[in-house]
């Protein structure tokens, strides 16, 4: 006990001080932590005279406006903020940890041996930008500005961080980007051309839900600020069920919990749709006013057919009222869902007759077979979808889509919600990420000039492989920021060989992170109350002042500050050497929000009091229609709708690779961290767990000699990944489950086992189909 004290604060007061239990839920309380980081049991801090600053937590979560206690210069406690309904989680909470962490980097780190020995040499800021601006010059003179990369991502969504370092490398001509999402690019490959938008979130009207299919995700965790209003429709007498691999904790508040092979989700939803539409229990009013599915397909050329070509929303349906083919808005029109039977058959089939006959195959028996989904499931969760309303899919960017065909899977919660007129009103929908951008102009602190040239990108869910092979260009430098790809790309063991490959990476970062370890140089920067910035983005309905509340330690600063000395080194400083307030008010600009009522309030939410995404079916589409038809997948020689394609990287999908390697890995979050963010903080560590873990079934870890708890080593050709295990019947036979988000300094991240694997549809990343073979370490 006394070794573990000399850690931090313990576990257990952490866990009395925040109010909150590690494996449920945080969705109460708002108490903040009082102890400083470094003293163990110690007194509060007399906050009575402290002053009160705001910010929000950034990375890629819920954003939560939190509150800062300053005590003689020093945070001592963060809290919820009042002006924000939902309640902080233990990582905003630990903020007073991160901003006090001993291991802060206070100086520019200049690599003093091979990289990932972590042995640095302090220098100066002017040596280190100095130094910066020789590397770039050298880039771009022996391979163009196509040799510069730029890999930022969701570490921290302030508008003064990831915008701005866009905006620099425009200035400097270009960059090569990194690019498709991690975590949801399957589902913006298929929602954005369906409903015609992304990060549209229900979330306003969850507790008016009569039933929720959580659906290869975990609120619990993942949405724990909200999943109070998950427990309030329950209360009112909601059904939830929840569909995944594992028991997870959503599962265990769940009525129901449908456990399921991974990958195989579109083989489930195309057995309920088949269901819905042989039972008659789809909407066919809204189909014919809100959809495409009557829009006529021609036999010919397999696309929709158009009264004029020159016009792409000119679609044509049959009209049941006249037996005409006609334009599919015109006065009076009354689409036929279907042609068969008609004079028009040899010539057209409508979109719904496509999807009908995609789902045919699809009994509830043949989706047990290639599901393990139980055929009286099946039946149920449509029969209950389509009947007990309203009823909402929780898709919030799940694991399902991170698949070799996750934009089919995405796109069919789409289909279901469509099809039973589960979509555009209170408490139905598809719940997504979501925030003020989706309704409102947001404001660019630093305008972009456009890139000079062609540049290709690189893939995010192959970074390793594409940079080794020098895909589409080499790369002579890599500014990497807000993300950690050592932990988080897929394929890790590839992408340590691209950073050791690229003449010179540098990082920016507060911590000395695993991408940190094997860079050239790291930046030592601000977190959040630290420096003054604006958050107005995709993940809160907020607009939120983050002032800075105190000093960063030694000489670390803020994105902006250090962009800015490199544009005055480079020529073209004036662009970025202005007040931050300047700054923040052209974010502001277009919102309506002016940066006075934003000083005052600090967090403002310009949204309606209840936001019901597609309102009354009118989607954000050319036509105002969900458009089912995808002209990108269908150009890319794929089923432009909805089909189910076995995953090459799966058990059935490749037995002879299943030989080798027989079981199914998927990745889980934990309430430890944010993707690998918050994954250093003791308090987080001790109050969750500060070892790896892999849930494997008894009836796996059995013959394998596996025992509760054994260090076991999770492998396959791609690298491996040592963790304990915890033997549990929460998860599925054939499946293990390895957590996201472990430093190299913890040993490593689950990601060295990840398939690589681009998504075909989308460009996403596949890393719920992998296999692997585990065996106690030893």
């Amino acid at each position: 006990m006394e070794n573990e004290k000399k850690k931090g604060i313990s576990r257990r007061t952490f866990l009395k001080t925040t109010g909150a239990v590690a494996t449920t839920a945080a969705i109460g309380g708002g108490i903040g932590l009082t102890t400083l980081a470094g003293d163990v049991e110690a007194a509060p801090a007399d906050i009575s005279k402290a002053e009160i600053f705001t910010s929000s937590c950034t990375m890629e979560c819920l954003h939560h406006n939190l509150k800062a206690y300053v005590v003689d210069g020093k945070l001592v406690k963060v809290e919820s903020c009042e002006a924000d309904e939902t309640v902080a989680c233990l990582r905003g909470l630990a903020r007073t940890q991160w901003v006090n962490h001993p291991e802060r980097i206070k100086m520019p780190m200049l690599r003093d041996g091979e990289k990932g020995s972590n042995r640095w040499q302090e220098i100066s800021w002017d040596e280190a930008l100095d130094l910066i601006v020789e590397k770039i010059k050298e880039t771009q003179a022996e391979l163009g500005n196509q040799g510069i990369c730029l890999r930022s991502f969701s570490g921290n969504f302030g508008s003064l961080s990831n915008a701005v370092a866009a905006s620099f490398f425009n200035y400097l001509g270009g960059f090569t980007p990194v690019v498709g999402s991690l975590c949801c690019q399957a589902v913006t490959g298929s929602m954005t051309p369906i409903f015609g938008s992304r990060y549209e979130d229900t979330r306003d009207s969850i507790r008016d839900s009569r039933y929720l299919l959580a659906w290869g995700n975990n609120p619990a965790v993942t949405m724990q600020s909200y999943f109070k209003w998950y427990q309030e429709a329950q209360a009112k007498g909601a059904k939830m069920v929840t569909v995944d691999p594992r028991f997870s904790e959503t599962a265990a508040q769940s009525d129901e919990w449908v456990p399921i092979i991974p990958g195989t989700d579109t083989a489930l939803a195309l057995g309920m749709i088949k269901i819905i539409i042989e039972e008659n229990l789809y909407d066919a009013d809204f189909i014919r006013a809100h959809s495409s599915l009557p829009f006529l397909v021609a036999e010919t050329s397999g696309k929709p057919a158009l009264q004029d070509e020159a016009d792409p929303t000119s679609f044509l349906v049959l009209d049941e009222a006249s037996g005409q083919i006609t334009r599919h808005d015109g006065p009076g029109v009354v689409p036929a869902l279907t042609v068969r039977n008609t004079a028009w058959a040899s010539q057209y089939k409508t979109q719904f007759d496509i999807l009908a006959d995609e789902c045919r195959p699809w009994t509830p028996e043949e989706v047990e077979k290639e599901t393990d989904v139980p055929a009286a499931s099946t039946i149920r969760m449509a029969r209950d979808y389509a009947t007990i309303k309203p009823a909402m899919l929780i898709q919030n960017m799940g694991g399902f889509q991170r698949t070799e065909w996750g934009s089919y899977a995405a796109a069919a919660h789409m289909y279901l919600a469509v099809l039973t007129g589960n979509i555009g009103g209170r408490g139905n929908g598809i719940c997504d990420a979501g925030g003020v951008t989706t309704s409102i102009k947001v404001g660019n602190a630093i305008p972009s000039p456009k890139p000079q040239g062609e540049f290709g990108a690189v893939r995010g869910a192959r970074f390793g492989r594409d940079i080794l092979e020098d895909k589409p260009n080499k790369i002579g430098f890599l500014w990497t920021m807000t993300s950690s790809i050592m932990t988080q790309n897929p394929n890790t063991g590839a992408v340590k060989e691209a950073l050791k490959k690229i003449p010179f990476v540098v990082t920016v970062d507060s911590l000395m992170t695993s991408t940190a370890l094997y860079s050239d140089l790291v930046l030592p920067c601000t977190t959040i109350f630290e420096s003054e910035n604006v958050l107005a983005s995709s993940r809160s309905h907020y607009v939120q002042l983050m002032e800075k509340a105190v000093d960063p330690p030694g000489e670390a600063h803020d994105d902006l500050w250090i962009f800015t000395q490199l544009a005055k080194r480079l020529g073209f400083g004036d662009a970025f050497d202005k007040p931050v307030a300047e700054h923040i008010k052209a974010v502001l600009e277009p919102t309506g929000i002016t940066y006075e009522e934003l000083l005052e309030k600090k967090c403002i939410n310009p949204l309606p009091e209840v936001y019901i995404p597609f309102a009354n079916g009118i989607f954000k589409t050319p036509t105002q229609k969900a458009e089912f038809f995808v002209y990108d997948w269908h150009e890319k020689g794929f089923n432009p709708m909805l089909t189910y394609i076995r995953a090459e990287e799966s058990v059935k999908g490749n037995p002879e690779l299943a030989a080798k390697y027989p079981l199914a890995c998927v990745q889980r979050k934990t309430n430890r961290t944010i993707h690998s963010t918050f994954g250093s903080l003791q308090w987080l560590n001790q109050a969750v767990s500060d070892v790896p873990h892999v849930m494997i079934h008894p009836d796996d870890a059995g013959p394998r000699g596996i025992a509760h708890d054994d260090w076991v080593i999770l492998y396959n050709d791609r690298g491996q990944h040592r963790c304990k295990a915890n033997v549990s019947a929460h998860i599925k036979r054939g499946v293990v489950t390895a957590e996201n988000g472990w430093w190299e300094q913890q040993g490593g991240s689950s990601s060295y086992i990840t398939s690589d694997f681009v998504e075909h549809l989308s460009g996403g990343q596949s890393c719920n189909n992998t296999l692997v073979q585990i065996r106690k370490e030893g």
